[in-house]
């Protein structure tokens, strides 16, 4: 089985950290972003290739932070695959829903998948999620609390019927429907491949991933996992800057614990 992390876009509102670097490589407390991600993937069982998109200027980037881990053995057995997409600038881009195409065409025969953005640390433990899912049969998203207004408008809110079924997922609405936000992680069943062809077909909105969501929920069974717990957006300059430091103390209390 496979994973997908989306790792194309130019990052513009974070120049000039992210003009001629990507996002997903940015250093936090030592570790660049993507690898607190790639950590937690080679610890779900069953996947073994990890296939990462890129845009055609970040591409080499990656190329390169491949070879150093390969050399290393930082992820174990899994293997790393990198697509670029061909976009040299922001106003080309596929969008998320057309970068994940572009990889499930490369992987092939359908099969269960996680797929992720490349610029969020999880703080929660993805292993559990992904045998949760391999035991169901419907598409899995993740539901985490954000109570400030002002975020969840800015954000994919989701809207929940019975039983953890997602009945809609909103982005940025003006008028929440809940307290319910879907980070860019998600577990599709095999059905995805025919699924997202049919949503590049139908929709216009390629560019953020909530837009596939919803047509997801009003066309197949999906489920969240409502989790108690946070993630790391890198999403600005200040995020960022908040994450390198609050992990940063996390590393050096973890350091002065073993000392002791």
């Amino acid at each position: 089985m496979n994973a997908v992390i989306l790792c194309a876009g130019f990052a513009t509102r974070m120049y000039p950290l992210t003009k001629d670097f990507p996002k997903p490589l940015l250093p936090v407390a030592g570790r660049p972003v993507l690898d607190y991600l790639l950590e937690q993937v080679a610890g779900c069982g069953g996947i073994s290739a990890v296939h990462l998109v890129s845009n055609a200027r970040f591409a080499g980037h990656f190329e390169r932070w491949r070879t150093e881990h390969l050399e290393r053995g930082s992820f174990g057995s899994l293997t790393i695959e990198i697509y670029d997409d061909g976009a040299t600038h922001n106003e080309e881009r596929l969008g998320a829903a057309g970068d994940l195409a572009l990889a499930l065409k490369f992987i092939g025969s359908p099969d269960k998948i996680m797929v992720s953005g490349g610029d969020n640390i999880y703080q929660f433990a993805l292993a559990p999620l992904w045998r949760r899912f391999l035991q169901g049969s419907e598409h899995r998203v993740v539901a985490l609390v954000e109570d400030r207004l002002e975020n969840l408008q800015r954000t994919g809110v989701l809207e929940f019927g019975a039983e953890e079924q997602l009945l809609r997922l909103h982005e940025k609405p003006g008028e929440p429907p809940s307290h319910w936000v879907c980070p860019p992680l998600y577990f599709f069943q095999p059905s995805v491949w025919g699924e997202l062809e049919r949503f590049l077909e139908s929709s216009a909105n390629h560019d953020a991933p909530g837009y596939f969501i919803d047509f997801l929920c009003r066309t197949s069974l999906v489920k969240g996992f409502q989790l108690a717990e946070r993630r790391l957006d890198i999403g600005s300059i200040e995020t960022y800057h908040q994450a390198d430091e609050e992990l940063g103390r996390q590393r050096l209390g973890c350091l002065g614990g073993h000392n002791t």
